[in-house]
């Protein structure tokens, strides 16, 4: 049986990542605090959890004080706490914050887990790579060696390397994913599957577009992406990115991004959507999705669409600093550098 992670002949072994874990979150604060932005503390309790199909959300019963009860969800981001705050006129803000994912657990995935998360009123998200990489710097100064997952190892003061979906589709998996769409970004689940397969990758006869892309993505892509350096991808299908503002130059992509390092996704940017009605219809179709497939259905945050229509354009990105700490510390498990691992895990 697992001793608990409080016996002191546990915690002896855990003690050096946990301090690591400290330093790092002072650094990522003094960090933005040298960058104008301000911290804000968002409630966790909220009306809607965020609404990705594949996510799934702790809920809770709210005892009104006069009688009666209200549903409430643990938030699966502060993203929509974060632009109601920028619609209320605040510019450059971050959230180091607990968020909570229910139906999660692995080496790379927990429950409860530590979540950071800026916005930059503005600016686009070259800005938010140049973040990036300097959190990735102070995350190697603090470990005192280079970046490290199952072996890998990546040196945060190298180059980055910048790829679309496009290039890393063609270079890794050997296709055209942008020929499986029709020139208005439609996916064709058909072309997709035949190319999947013709590269060695499982498809099942009912699997959608997108869960094709992110089967291709996990098995072809992903580790093979930040080996040596850190890797932006960008360029992703609109369909793909449903909170993110199409490209301006290619209706068939979305202003988004991800981090890699060592195989490992660290980060999701997009530049924001703040087109209301047309988030309404995302929303809308994802909620759809996930009643087709999981049976479940999350109620809009219409306070959000409201102040959706008040919001500056921005970038804002979401960084799983839990994850970082593991590369910084060359920690293969989420659980050795978390304080108090929910207990189960």
């Amino acid at each position: 049986m697992t001793l608990p992670f409080w016996r002191p002949s546990v915690f002896a072994k855990r003690r050096a990542a946990l301090m690591l874990r400290a330093r790092l979150f002072a650094a990522a604060r003094r960090y933005f605090a040298a960058q104008g932005f301000t911290e804000v503390d968002v409630p966790a309790l909220q009306v809607s959890p965020g609404l990705e199909p594949h996510l799934h959300a702790f809920a809770t019963e709210y005892e009104l004080p006069h009688g009666g009860t209200q549903r409430l969800y643990l938030h699966t981001s502060p993203e929509f706490t974060c632009k109601k705050l920028l619609a209320a006129g605040m510019e450059r803000i971050y959230a180091l914050q607990h968020v909570y994912r229910n139906r999660e657990g692995s080496s790379r995935h927990h429950p409860e887990f530590m979540m950071l998360e800026w916005y930059r009123a503005h600016e686009e998200q070259d800005a938010l790579m140049r973040d990036c990489m300097a959190l990735l710097r102070a995350a190697q100064k603090e470990g005192g060696r280079r970046l490290r997952y199952r072996g890998v190892e990546c040196d945060a003061g190298a180059e980055p390397e910048v790829l679309t979906m496009q290039e890393a589709f063609a270079r890794h998996a050997g296709m055209d994913l942008l020929a499986t769409m029709d020139d208005a970004g439609n996916p064709s689940p058909d072309k997709l599957a035949a190319a999947a397969r013709q590269a060695g990758v499982r498809v099942a006869e009912k699997d959608r577009w997108d869960d094709i892309a992110l089967a291709i993505l996990a098995e072809k892509i992903e580790p093979r992406l930040g080996l040596g350096h850190p890797a932006f991808l960008t360029g992703y299908p609109l369909c793909m990115a449903a909170l993110a503002r199409p490209d301006a130059g290619d209706a068939r992509l979305a202003r988004r991004f991800e981090l890699y390092v060592c195989g490992m996704e660290l980060a999701n940017a997009f530049e924001e959507l703040t087109d209301a009605d047309a988030q309404r219809k995302r929303f809308q179709s994802g909620l759809d999705l996930k009643k087709s497939l999981y049976g479940t259905h999350y109620p809009m945050d219409e306070d959000f669409l409201e102040a959706l229509r008040q919001m500056p354009p921005a970038s804002g990105i979401a960084l799983g600093m839990d994850r970082l700490v593991m590369l910084a510390a060359g920690e293969d498990n989420i659980t050795g550098v978390l304080w108090a691992p929910v207990r189960g895990q």
